[in-house]
């Protein structure tokens, strides 16, 4: 056994696991295009500020799980726990703004969280998300959910569950924090110890605790939608009426929060009971004053992102398969040592021609090549020999039945083009 080891938290993705979080990112990628969403990448890390200013100094991402480092300049980095930041940052640096509104965009990337690994959890982790920037339309909103759960439904992913509601603006909330908060220092020993330290930095936080004895109080706690301001009551209005008009089922949840400091008015999450107590696949909302806040332009937005590494437990726990490893159409095996370097010109051929071609390396008998290709789960095998060499007439076998004729390499690539 190796003396080194992965790091706490982070995996290994072997082949037919990364061939999966590659056909899930693609498929995103190709899904959001219909919506008109155009891919983005941004830097791995960014000034640590960046995310401080977004995400808030009183969560849990920033006092406990941003992996923060200094440059050998002295500057205060950070890998990225979250793709928001870095794409508003992006959009006004690069002065995104000037194009057609709203600017649709998503990204494909990983994160880094030091937080405790657990199952389809981990300190880097692969996320999907997508932005929509420049308009307050609560037509967007719709539009924005509508993708966020089709794409789960696209990909056979059963038993979602939508959930939303209203968080206010920076006007009204305020009035409601302080109620909660009240509520909250009046339970307070009721209350588990993270809980208890979340009350006076960030009370809407309390929300997030999975503890039964925690939500069972949380129970009784004010509701926001009773505090927010009738502007927000209208947006929140328009918004389940375009769900409705999609054919979008949601449950109201008056209690759901998104723990993230830039976070207004809509919030949705997406939740799959099979995963457990930590059971969202996908969450967002709206966050109408963070651009602004970075010094752009006053321009709302709204987003959401998915754990990809919950999409593949969620394919997991309902035995969804979307993935099969990759047979070769053909594999090419020589009868002498002489006829490899054949072998191998003729193998590159037929990858000109857009076939799935493998052969056998090291020195093999034929007998020992073909039994290779079984193993691949090739049908089919184009035997080089000195005589099909001479003749430019090639043996080629199905495997399955043992039948076998003499073809040139048009002939193959013919014979495969004729099945496809």
């Amino acid at each position: 056994m190796s003396k080194y080891t992965r790091v706490r938290g982070t995996q290994d993705f072997l082949p037919e696991r990364a061939e999966l979080l590659h056909f899930i990112n693609e498929s995103a990628v190709s899904f959001f295009e219909n919506y008109g969403y155009r891919l983005i990448i941004t830097p791995t890390f960014e000034n640590s500020e960046l995310f401080k200013r977004s995400v808030g100094e009183s969560t849990d991402i920033i006092q406990k799980e941003m992996y923060e480092f200094k440059d050998k300049g002295g500057r205060d980095l950070a890998l990225r726990p979250e793709g928001t930041a870095s794409v508003v940052r992006a959009y006004i640096e690069n002065n995104l703004g000037e194009l057609p509104k709203p600017v649709k965009l998503i990204y494909v990337s990983q994160m880094f969280r030091y937080e405790r690994p657990q199952a389809g959890r981990y300190r880097e982790f692969w996320q999907i998300g997508a932005e929509a920037i420049g308009s307050p339309d609560p037509a967007l909103d719709a539009e924005v959910i509508e993708l966020c759960l089709n794409f789960l439904n696209s990909l056979a992913v059963k038993d979602l569950k939508l959930i939303i509601n209203s968080m206010g603006c920076r006007n009204c909330r305020p009035g409601y924090i302080k109620v909660l908060k009240k509520f909250l220092s009046e339970k307070e020993a009721l209350f588990c110890k993270t809980c208890s330290q979340r009350i006076e930095q960030n009370p809407l936080r309390v929300f997030d605790c999975k503890q039964k004895e925690c939500q069972k109080v949380l129970s009784e706690a004010p509701k926001i939608s009773d505090y927010i301001c009738e502007e927000d009551k209208e947006h929140f209005e328009k918004v389940k009426i375009y769900l409705k008009t999609l054919n979008v089922e949601f449950v109201i949840d008056p209690h759901l929060v998104r723990g993230f400091d830039y976070y207004t008015r809509t919030a949705f999450e997406i939740t799959l009971s099979s995963l457990g107590s930590q059971d969202a696949i996908a969450g967002g909302g709206r966050y109408d004053y963070l651009i602004k806040d970075y010094g752009g332009p006053d321009e709302p937005a709204i987003g959401f992102a998915f754990g990809t590494e919950r999409i593949m437990l969620a394919f997991e726990n309902q035995n969804i398969t979307v993935f099969t490893e990759p047979e070769p159409d053909v594999f090419v095996a020589w009868v002498e040592e002489a006829q490899k370097s054949d072998a191998l010109r003729i193998s590159a051929m037929l990858r000109e021609k857009h076939l799935r071609v493998s052969m056998a390396f090291d020195s093999r008998k034929l007998k020992s090549q073909l039994k290779l290709a079984d193993k691949l789960n090739a049908n089919t095998a184009l035997i080089v020999g000195e005589e099909e060499i001479k003749s430019g007439k090639y043996t080629f076998k199905d495997l399955e039945s043992a039948k076998q004729e003499k073809l040139t390499i048009e002939e193959v690539v013919n014979k495969f083009k004729d099945n496809k």
